[in-house]
């Protein structure tokens, strides 16, 4: 018995702690589309604030399942639980395997996405927000190169352009930006009318695609250390949910047996009685 309550608490722990980070993640995703302008039109693949609420939804979903099966015993959600969760890991499993075999194809849908953020760079707050972190946080600009920035309607670098941004790029591309004291918003104007050598001296000029990559391949052992202790932890619920499972289906046995084994002795206790009566006779 102690064996069983430690599976069921310990499966019921770690699903509620998934359950209150999802519930974390759909309060600050419905807080930022909140406070978004409402002429904002917005995608999945592009608004992080919408990606949070449908991460986060997805994920509460399913925890709770997790959370409620368990605590109340209840084999349909845990078979509920345990189903989904094994396509989860399924996917993931299925989704390393084709980003590994087809690198050439994930990367190009990667660029398309990175450019078409770069797009809307000026028509979402949040996405400008994620776009100037990783800007700054990996010494990049663009896609490939801080020229990409003329795709933006901002920044495109034409004559016809009226924009006082024509020709430029987000002040997060700016080299000296970690070392002012001051905000300088306009450090980006006109950069993409210099060659790289000399853009260089102004802005990263490096695309974030590439820098990503290699921040990623120097950092192996961080990104697989997680990938691989979130696939454990997946991996691990599995086994817990499939052993409440079973326990609980072999109570359930034990008591239709019991049930069973006491409807025949009180059948016996009836008859019994009076054939020791007949006998007497």
């Amino acid at each position: 018995m102690r064996g069983y309550r430690g599976i069921k608490y310990t499966l019921f722990i770690c699903c509620y702690v998934f359950w209150v980070v999802s519930a974390g993640l759909i309060a600050v995703g419905i807080y930022a589309k909140i406070a978004k302008e409402k002429d904002v039109v917005d995608t999945l693949t592009v608004d992080p604030a919408l990606l949070l609420i449908v991460v986060g939804s997805v994920t509460f979903l399913i925890t709770f399942l997790g959370c409620f099966g368990a605590l109340r015993n209840a084999t349909c959600l845990l078979k509920t639980f345990l189903a989904i969760l094994v396509a989860i890991v399924l996917l993931q499993i299925a989704a390393g395997v084709v980003g590994y075999l087809f690198t050439d194809m994930v990367m190009e849908r990667t660029e398309q996405l990175m450019m078409k953020a770069i797009v809307r760079y000026r028509e979402d707050p949040d996405l400008e927000n994620a776009i100037d972190f990783i800007q700054k946080k990996f010494q990049c600009c663009g896609v490939e190169s801080y020229k990409d920035w003329s795709q933006n309607v901002y920044f495109e670098c034409s004559d016809t352009n009226p924009s006082l941004e024509a020709c430029g790029v987000p002040f997060s591309c700016c080299v000296n930006l970690q070392n002012q004291t001051v905000l300088d918003t306009m450090c980006g104007y006109g950069v993409q009318e210099l060659e790289e050598t000399s853009a260089a001296e102004d802005v990263y000029t490096m695309g974030c695609l590439e820098k990503t990559i290699w921040w990623v391949k120097n950092n192996l052992l961080l990104v697989g250390g997680l990938s691989t202790g979130l696939l454990l932890l997946e991996v691990c619920m599995i086994g817990l949910a499939a052993a409440q499972i079973s326990w609980i289906k072999k109570v359930q046995k034990r008591e239709r047996e019991n049930s069973v084994r006491s409807q025949w002795e009180r059948k016996d206790s009836y008859w019994f009685p009076a054939f020791a009566d007949f006998d007497d006779e």
